[in-house]
């Protein structure tokens, strides 16, 4: 069974940095694409970011273009998401997940699967 686990997030004031981690147990990690999602209260989820297997290749969603930077170490079995220029409207539970299509050049988080149990991340104005 394959678990994944967030950590890093919490309380920040607008323009700081935050690092997130997400660890994954009970599966081949080094052959998955991964991405990150967030929720706010009263929203849907929606994308943030992905990135390959090898971590060659990555995308983003526009809200955070220029200010996060996914990557991986498939050597720790990591996902990390690096949140620089933090904005109130960043505040969300930030959540990682394995792209089961491999596809990650898209927006649609209909091929995510095997959630995380996410991390907070609040940042004040």
């Amino acid at each position: 069974q394959v678990q994944l686990v967030e950590s890093g997030g919490g309380l920040v004031q607008a323009g700081d940095s935050l690092r997130l981690s997400c660890t994954v147990s009970g599966g081949t990690f080094s052959s998955y694409a991964m991405g990150w999602g967030r929720q706010a209260p009263g929203k849907e989820r929606e994308f943030v970011a992905a990135i390959n297997w090898s971590g060659s290749s990555t995308f983003y969603a526009d809200s955070v273009k220029g200010r996060f930077t996914i990557s991986r170490d498939n050597v720790k079995n990591t996902l990390y998401l690096e949140m620089n220029s933090l904005k109130p409207e960043d505040t969300a539970g930030y959540y990682c997940a394995v792209v089961r299509s491999g596809i990650i050049r898209t927006t649609s988080l209909k091929e995510y699967t095997y959630w995380g149990q996410g991390t907070q991340v609040t940042v004040s104005s």
